[in-house]
This record gives structure tokens, sequence and C-alpha cells, in this order.
């Protein structure tokens, strides 16, 4: 069960392994929203994310008898970490399930902390199903990354950290995959202060313990599709489900064209890297309903790879219209390319890729189709920019714009 007295402990017992994650004021967030917002940066992490806590707790209650035998668990990269990490600690054997799809920077650091890494299935429910299966074969004491009270109470230690330097607090939001950090945070808040608001926010196209709630029972999604590879989950944990039902005010879900405005909104803003899962909660504020309100937003974690980093910057800009891409054709004659970019000069846009192609037609008086992308300010210069070619008389077509790395 999860209990004061075991969250006491927990807090504790996470002390040796854990960094101070303090609380972040955001300037930003907060003028968005109304509310006055925090942040508390898991991605700061000793592992990158919160899932050491966890791991690290429910290692220290087992026996050496089931240490000795070795650890086994499956994960989409944070768990795998925390539980690495702790059986380095512990000197004892890990090995990781880990799904094809998970990034490589979080395949890589679990190995660097000395455990086997077994790349199996394209979701996590996979690849637990295969860790389970070699934890039988083998003998392995299997380390659940959600569905356990032992490891939900060592998440919920974060919620002992927020109310200490926040204790008139007065919403949490907490991300949600199989539900574990979930059922720890709001089981502990719950007992620090019945009043509280606790709300998980999953990914639209992972909403499984939404549609648990709802039914008022454990169900599978059929499938799951979203960017947010750390909360793709498709069963939610059913032994700590009735915590989640009973301390939880709601869930709410955010697409992943919201994650991806969000990371640019976290970099230019806090400069933090935040993994997608990490910003549910980010990205969730501007749906609350209040105003006024003092509320901590979780973010989870921060490990994500370059390659991903870039295509998630890349997206954002465009989504924002920062970064847009338009085609003209042009009267095949020396001059006309200069008087494009003259014209964009002018009005301060930033040429990021050009293509001349002059076989478009045989036709002289439009032969050249020239393709540009460009940086700008954002919507209203985008158009400003636009107008200036149209009132040049050249008919810009925007289109949607080429990959810039490549």
């Amino acid at each position: 069960m999860m209990t004061m007295e075991h969250f006491e402990e927990a807090v504790e017992a996470v002390k040796r392994v854990t960094a101070p994650t303090k609380l972040v004021y955001s300037k930003f967030f907060s003028e968005q929203t109304g509310n006055k917002v925090y942040l508390k940066p898991e991605n700061m992490q000793v592992t990158g994310a919160y899932k050491i806590r966890g791991a690290y707790y429910k290692i220290s209650t087992l026996t050496e008898e089931e240490r000795s035998r070795g650890l086994i668990t499956a994960s989409a990269g944070n768990h795998a970490q925390g539980v690495a990490y702790a059986a380095k600690e512990y000197g004892c054997k890990a090995v990781i399930v880990m799904p094809t799809t998970t990034p490589l920077i979080k395949v890589n650091r679990t190995k660097s902390y000395g455990a086997e890494v077994v790349l199996y299935g394209n979701v996590y429910d996979e690849a637990c199903e295969y860790a389970l299966k070699l934890a039988e074969e083998e003998g392995y004491t299997f380390i659940h990354p959600f569905d356990d009270e032992t490891v939900a109470t060592g998440q919920g230690t974060i919620a002992m950290e927020l109310f200490k330097e926040l204790p008139t607090v007065d919403i949490i939001l907490a991300p949600v995959g199989g539900g574990g950090l979930l059922a720890g945070v709001s089981t502990l808040a719950k007992m620090l202060n019945p009043n509280i608001k606790v709300i998980g926010v999953e990914p639209e196209g992972a909403s499984c313990m939404k549609a648990s709630l709802a039914e008022g029972k454990v169900v599978t999604l059929p499938s799951v599709d979203t960017i947010a590879d750390g909360t793709a989950v498709k069963t939610p944990g059913a032994h700590i489900f009735p915590y989640i039902q009973e301390n939880v005010d709601e869930i709410m879900t955010v697409s992943d064209k919201e994650l991806i405005v969000c990371f640019l909104d976290m970099i230019e803003n806090h400069k933090m890297v935040v993994e997608n899962s990490g910003l549910l909660t980010v990205a969730a504020l501007k749906q609350l309903k209040c105003q006024g309100k003092k509320v901590v937003a979780i973010m989870s974690g921060g490990n994500m790879d370059v390659i991903t980093m870039a295509s998630v910057v890349q997206q954002g800009l465009i989504l924002r219209e920062r970064i847009f891409t338009f085609s003209v054709l042009l009267p095949d004659k020396p001059g006309e390319l200069v008087h494009v970019a003259s014209i964009i000069a002018e009005n301060q846009g930033n040429v990021i890729r050009l293509d001349h192609n002059q076989f478009v037609s045989i036709n002289r008086n439009s032969a050249v189709e020239l393709t540009i992308t460009l940086e700008a300010f954002g919507p209203e210069h985008k158009h400003k920019i636009l107008k200036a070619l149209e009132d040049a008389g050249y008919a810009p077509n925007v289109v949607a714009p080429k990959a810039m790395y490549q």
C-alpha cells in the first residue's frame, strides 16, 4: 500500500541518488495563462528523468536474494536508465528490454550504466511481454516501470519536494503513460492537502488512462500513435489504477502539434531541453479554466536525441510560421532573381534555401520556377513579405517546406 510511512521512507532513500530539482517560476507561461506557473524540472535529474526515484526505491526494498538473481524491466527509455543506474549502485545485473523505436540516446545511456539492452517490439507493451517471458525463463526479478505500488511510491516523492517549496500550491499537473507517476504524486498530494487539484496529462494518440477512467476499469487501446515515446502506452497499470480513480481530479490530452510548439517555447524562454512526454503538462497549461492559481507542471524528463530535437525545432518554426516556403514563376531573363531577392531583403526576410529551376516551361514569360524557404518573425511578417511580392506583380504560392536537414 502507498502510505505516508512508505512515502517518508522513499523520500530518504531517493536522496542518495537524486539531484535537487528546485521549482522554476515561469514568467512566460504565467503571463500566457493568468496563473502563477512553476516548473518541476525532472529533466535535470541524474538520469535525465524522474524514473530514478521509483526504480531506486523499489530496488532498495528487495531482498539480497531477489537482487542476486539479476533485475529485468521493460521501458521506452527513462525507467530503463533508472533501473540500470540503481542496479549499478547495488552491484547487481540489469537486463533492459526496450522497444525498437527507442531513441538512440536512451539506448546508449542505459548501456553506459552497465545494463544489457535487448531491443524488442514497436511499443512498450510488446517489450514488456518479452521482458516478463525472459524473467520467467531466466529467473530474473522483474521491476515494473509503473504498475507497482512501491515504484509509484518512489515517484510520489516529487510531491513531497514541491510541497516543501510551495506549500500553497493549488494545482499539480503530471504526465501520464502507464500511471505510476500520477498515482504516486496524486496519492501523496491528497494526503498532504485533500483540497489540492491533481490533473494527469496524456498524449491524444495514447490516452489509455482517460479511456480507462471513462469505462471505470483498465482498458487497452488498439494502438498508440504519438511523438511522446515515453508515454506511448496502450494499457495503464491495474494495480495503481484504484489510486488514480480516488485521487486524480481530471485527465487532459495534448496533441503532437501542441507538444512541438511547446518544445520551441521551452527552448527559447527557459533554455531547457525537455522531451515530448515531459512537455505534456506544460502544453496543457492553456487548457486550465482558472486564473490566479499556483500551478506546478511536472516536466518528467529531458532525454531526447539530437535528430529528433532538430526535427521538432524545425516543425515548431513551421507551425509558428517563422519558416515558410513559397514558389513563383519568373520570366526567363536577366535580373528577375535579383528583383525577387531585393523585395525579400527590403522586407527583412532571411533566405534559408533557394531552388532555381529553369526548365519548367517552354513559355519564356514564365519559364523559371523559383522556390524559396524563408525565415520570418511570425505570421504578420510572413504575410507582409508575400504581399510585397504580389504588389510587385508576382504570384507567390505557399507550399509545404522541404526538409532543412537533407
